[in-house]
């Protein structure tokens, strides 16, 4: 019995011995070019010996392979290691092993490309940590300052989404008359005439630039009729003198009523300054004051409401900052109000200035051109220094219509 298991292990044995001969021989004889970038042109070779290999493996894993097959093993799978000392070759055809030391072969195996590693950059290890350590500091940085404006924005659409809450509240309650509101009387008559008196000088801005428009369509008809008897009284010579004397009064009418539109338009426009810019600009005031008012009103009746609650730690809390809200608004309410009753001053001061002028310029004007006087009418612009524009001033240059 121990003969036969004697016999089998030799045949196994034997037969491990032939394939790794045969193989040895293949490796021996095959040629494997390798080009500058280490790849193998012989496919078909390779993945042929790639299968003995496995053959090779999967018999000695059933009965199990002596020590010159695990270094025939060790080469076949990782290929051969250039850094050992030795290597193991095999005759064609032959079964003779042997070890070649590395010292009798002359010139590399495998050619190496000095100029791909003299253009290859080898980074610096510290100077890499920095980058990355800056890289990561910087996108941190931007985060943060983004988390940062993100917060911000949120903080303030609170604070606004809360304020308009209460304001809203505030003007319902109002509206409805449960709510109190803060009135000042006097103020609030100056603010009622001031409102009505802007009322009254845009109608009067209106009907002045109504006058305008007919009057300049007036000038501009006895300019037309002016030409036409000029003209009919150079081809008329029976009628000449009676054309001629229409013609000079018609071009003296036109020409009075071009002094008396300068003076016009300057009172429409003063008049629009004041009504436009100067009323307008104490109504913004005003409307802003209005508006501190009721933020005030909603802000104290937050106030009110909690103080009317219990007092336990939270509560409390709530009122403290309730209160510094409230004492925020009224300073803000007390301080609009100042501004607007200052306004409100100097624009009835500037409204009683500025009207005593244009009145005085549109009376002397007016009664100066009716009652044909075209010297007091000019003198009239003088005095109130009024420039009137040449004919054609208006109209733009040729350059321009170009």
């Amino acid at each position: 019995m121990a003969d036969s298991m004697m016999s089998n292990s030799h045949s196994l044995f034997q037969l491990h011995s032939s394939m790794a001969d045969s193989m040895m021989s293949k490796a021996a004889t095959m040629e494997i070019p390798i080009s500058s970038n280490g790849d193998s042109r012989n496919l078909a070779e390779d993945d042929s010996l790639e299968q003995d290999a496995k053959i090779q493996w999967s018999l000695r894993e059933k009965v199990g392979s002596p020590p010159g097959l695990r270094d025939l093993q060790q080469v076949m799978v990782s290929g051969p290691n250039l850094n050992e000392t030795s290597i193991v070759s095999g005759g064609y055809g032959g079964t003779t092993e042997g070890i070649i030391p590395t010292s009798s072969i002359k010139g590399p195996a495998v050619r190496l490309n000095t100029d791909f590693l003299g253009n290859r950059r080898i980074p610096n290890e510290g100077q890499g940590s920095n980058m990355h350590h800056g890289g990561s500091n910087s996108s941190m940085t931007a985060e943060e300052a983004t988390r940062g404006v993100a917060v911000e924005k949120f903080d303030i659409v609170k604070k606004w989404g809360l304020n308009t809450y209460k304001c809203t509240k505030q003007m319902i309650s109002e509206r409805f008359g449960r709510g109190s509101r803060t009135v000042d009387l006097e103020l609030e008559a100056q603010i009622e005439v001031l409102r009505e008196t802007k009322r009254k000088y845009e109608n009067v801005l209106h009907l002045a630039r109504a006058l305008t428009n007919h009057f300049y369509s007036m000038v501009q008809t006895q300019h037309a009729l002016g030409d036409t008897f000029a003209d009919l009284s150079q081809k008329s010579p029976e009628l000449r003198d009676e054309f001629g004397y229409n013609a000079e009064t018609q071009k003296l009418l036109c020409k009075n009523g071009e002094t008396l539109l300068g003076a016009i338009n300057f009172f429409v426009s003063s008049i629009n300054t004041l009504v436009n810019k100067t009323m307008e600009d104490t109504l913004m005031t005003i409307k802003m004051y209005e508006n501190a008012r009721l933020e005030f009103d909603a802000y104290r009746a937050d106030l009110e409401e909690l103080n009317m609650g219990p007092r336990d730690a939270v509560t409390m809390a709530r009122i403290e900052a309730a209160q510094q809200q409230y004492q925020i608004h009224k300073d803000k309410y007390e301080r609009l109000r100042s501004d607007v009753s200052i306004k409100l001053k100097f624009l009835e001061e500037n409204k009683v200035k500025v009207m005593h002028k244009q009145l005085l310029l549109f009376h002397n004007a007016i009664s100066a051109y009716f009652a044909g006087n075209q010297q007091q009418l000019e003198q009239t612009l003088k005095q109130f220094n009024i420039k009137l524009k040449p004919p054609g001033a208006d109209k733009p240059s040729w350059l321009e219509e170009q």
